[in-house]
């Protein structure tokens, strides 16, 4: 089983205090027996951080079902999910979209099996019952780092049928890139991997440039709302 590195010292501005006497040095693998406590400090310390979650009592033209990534707060995390909410918001409007987070660990554990297995069928879950409760709404299915994985899982797990309604893709830092997500039309989905992304590199390194996907944000927030067409 591999290891999962985490460069805390690089996620240090995302918290006032990281209540940890010696960071890791930069490029050392720890693996996730080693890490369970430093990163419960590590993620209270971040409190829940994630942007709300809208709760829409009418159906909406666009519903964006997102999953953060390994040890990040809340269900949208802060490092990628908040800024691409904020894009797709301003670029199709807030009063178009609803946005849910997919309720789950995001925990090394699940990262080192492929992706929660809880979180993937959750993941599934909530587009099943999206379009059923909303059969016009334009479903984006999005995730980051982990949160990939589950997207290329739940996508598995659903009826051709069902991912034929699913209206774009977007994953962010993708652990399976190069892999197709199954059932997603191509032209309709959008993979982003900044060069050097271990991650992206099928690896288990957290680098610099795995982490900073929000400068991508406006970018697929304009691929999504062009699929979409609106």
């Amino acid at each position: 089983m591999k290891s999962f590195s985490l460069l805390l010292l690089l996620l240090l501005p995302l918290s006032t205090s990281l209540p940890l006497s010696a960071p890791a040095p930069i490029g050392q693998n720890i693996t996730s027996s080693s890490t369970d406590t430093a990163l419960t400090a590590f993620e209270d310390s971040l409190g829940s951080g994630a942007a709300p979650v809208s709760k829409a009592s009418a159906c909406t033209a666009m519903t964006v079902i997102f999953a953060r990534g390994t040890t990040e707060p809340g269900t949208l995390g802060t490092l990628t999910g908040p800024p691409f909410i904020a894009a797709l918001s301003s670029a199709v409007g807030a009063d178009q979209m609803s946005v849910q987070g997919v309720p789950y660990p995001a925990d090394i554990p699940g990262f080192l099996a492929g992706g929660d297995k809880a979180g993937s069928a959750m993941m599934a879950s909530m587009i099943t019952q999206t379009l059923s409760s909303c059969p016009d709404t334009k479903v984006v299915m999005s995730g980051y780092s982990q949160g990939g994985q589950l997207v290329h899982n739940a996508a598995k797990m659903l009826p051709a049928a069902t991912m034929a309604k699913v209206n774009s893709v977007v994953i962010f830092g993708d652990p399976d890139n190069g892999a197709p997500v199954t059932g997603a039309s191509a032209a309709n989905t959008k993979v982003i991997c900044h060069a050097g992304d271990n991650i992206c590199a099928h690896g288990d390194l957290i680098l610099t440039p795995h982490l900073t996907y929000s400068t991508d944000a406006g970018a697929a927030a304009a691929f999504v709302k062009g699929v979409a067409g609106m």
